[in-house]
């Protein structure tokens, strides 16, 4: 019989060990987790974040995960869904884009809780971490399933499956197994987001990520689910994704194929928008250093591809934002803001700043425009075009094909770290998060990442071990 997709995904699960990854996947496995506790920090006191980790809180345990930033120790599977939320919430964090686009660095807060719930050393959680990278990217390239009405956070409920599997140390049937309860109630609609969004468009992939991690947790204790998950007459493939005949996984020679493993392929984000937005952010920018401030705009014009388009650039919710969710995902709202504040911060997702009857009037000023040639770079390339008139006449454009921190443009490890500061800095000080950084670095050495829990908490004095190098110091760069 043919080995169905389930068994597939089990048995590179159990079979990938951190001697398979080359010293290049290590390093960024540390920058997304660096980029990503970041955006936990500076999202901590958000409305959606408070509520989430006020409802994890209600339940306690012996075992178990820390809610980041408090002493509380829940169920891991709660622990995954809070902490999912803190790094998704602000839309900071890294980005794939492919036939479906994904986050993926929303697989390491689940990778985190079930790390510190099994007693897992560094080694074990980068090792983690790359699986839920692998799982989620692959899938996104074999099948778009929000083009079938379902939201991309689906793919991460069996990434998020193995990666727990794999820290659970379940072998290769219990992993199948995994991945069949995952995939039978881990379905979730793409109304998420489409039209004017909610506190659940940053919060839909926590969910995704409990239900993986409740998956595998059943699993160990030998609950079964239905079978072929993929393939079968009421399948995933028949009833979600479509074939998914496309999917791939990376061969056994890892060490000589760097190529193939995805985190590699993945984009750090520069500014907290939506990442279609991220090339439009970048031109805006250098046309407002050009025109100065306070221009006179008669009309402001974005050429764009068609994922841009159709996500963020076409609903007319997104001419009249009226919450985060939608601003941060509205092109025309961020380019205005670009263009008015010269800047892309959390300030201009502020509810006053969104309400700014000014900034509104350069919104409606605002048109999307399909670019054919945008279009057929794409996911290669994420280009915008930005043209702005001024009432004197005169004519100004900027083009943008690979923003900063893209794949192809990566950050280096100073602006990395420069992000990481200036979201982190306000909640741990900047000491503590000096420390927590350089305790990243050094992962790979740390035998239980409890070690970096204790850092992650608010107040008091954090414990320090060997495996904590020197802090980094310096000047940290501001992103532009």
């Amino acid at each position: 019989m043919k080995t169905t997709l389930a068994e597939q995904l089990a048995q590179f699960a159990v079979g990938l060990t951190y001697e398979d990854l080359p010293s290049e996947v290590v390093k960024e496995v540390k920058r997304r987790i660096i980029d990503s506790l970041g955006c936990a920090f500076g999202a901590w006191n958000e409305e959606p974040c408070v509520i989430a980790r006020k409802v994890a809180g209600h339940f306690s345990t012996r075992e178990g995960a820390t809610l980041l930033g408090t002493d509380e120790h829940v169920p891991t599977d709660w622990a995954a869904f809070a902490n999912g939320c803190l790094v998704r919430y602000f839309d900071y964090n890294d980005t794939y884009l492919s036939k479906e686009p994904a986050h993926p660095s929303d697989n390491i807060p689940a990778a985190i809780a079930v790390a510190e719930s099994v007693g897992a050393s560094g080694k074990e959680l980068i090792t983690a971490i790359v699986l839920g990278y692998e799982i989620q990217c692959r899938l996104a390239d074999a099948a778009s399933i929000r083009a079938r009405g379902w939201d991309h956070v689906t793919y991460g409920a069996f990434s998020t499956t193995l990666l727990a599997a794999k820290l659970m140390k379940l072998d290769v049937e219990k992993t199948r197994q995994a991945v069949n309860i995952a995939g039978v109630a881990g379905v979730a609609l793409r109304q998420s987001r489409v039209g004017e969004l909610s506190h659940w468009k940053g919060v839909a992939f926590g969910n995704a990520a409990r239900h993986g991690v409740y998956a595998a947790l059943l699993a160990r204790e030998g609950m079964t689910g239905p079978s072929p998950i993929f393939e079968g007459e009421k399948g995933f493939e028949k009833l979600v994704s479509g074939p998914l005949t496309d999917f791939k996984l990376p061969t056994a020679d890892y060490g000589l194929r760097k190529n193939d493993f995805m985190i590699v392929k993945t984009s750090i984000k520069y500014w907290p928008a939506e990442y279609h937005s991220q090339s439009a952010i970048e031109a805006a920018l250098k046309l407002r250093h050009r025109i100065g401030e306070n221009p006179e705009i008669e009309s402001v014009v974005v050429q764009s591809h068609d994922a841009s388009v159709d996500i963020i650039g076409s609903e007319p919710e997104k001419w009249r934002p009226t919450s985060r969710e939608t601003a941060d995902h509205s092109l025309p709202y961020i380019v205005a803001a670009a263009l008015m504040d010269g800047e892309i911060s959390s300030e201009q997702f502020d509810s006053k700043r969104i309400a700014d009857p000014e900034l509104r009037a350069l919104v409606q000023k605002v048109k999307i425009e399909r670019h054919t040639e945008l279009s057929s770079m794409y996911p290669g390339a994420v280009g915008n075009i930005v043209t702005v008139k001024l009432k004197d006449g005169t004519t100004h454009n900027e083009r943008v094909d690979h923003p900063r921190g893209h794949a192809k443009n990566p950050m280096t490890d100073m602006e990395v770290e420069a992000k990481f500061h200036i979201l982190a800095d306000p909640f741990l000080g900047n000491e503590r998060s000096k420390s927590l950084a350089s305790l990243v670095w050094k992962l790979d050495e740390v035998p239980h990442i409890s070690e970096l829990l204790s850092l992650t908490k608010k107040g008091g004095v954090a414990r320090l071990t060997q495996t904590i190098v020197s802090a980094i110091t310096g000047p940290v760069p501001k992103p532009k």
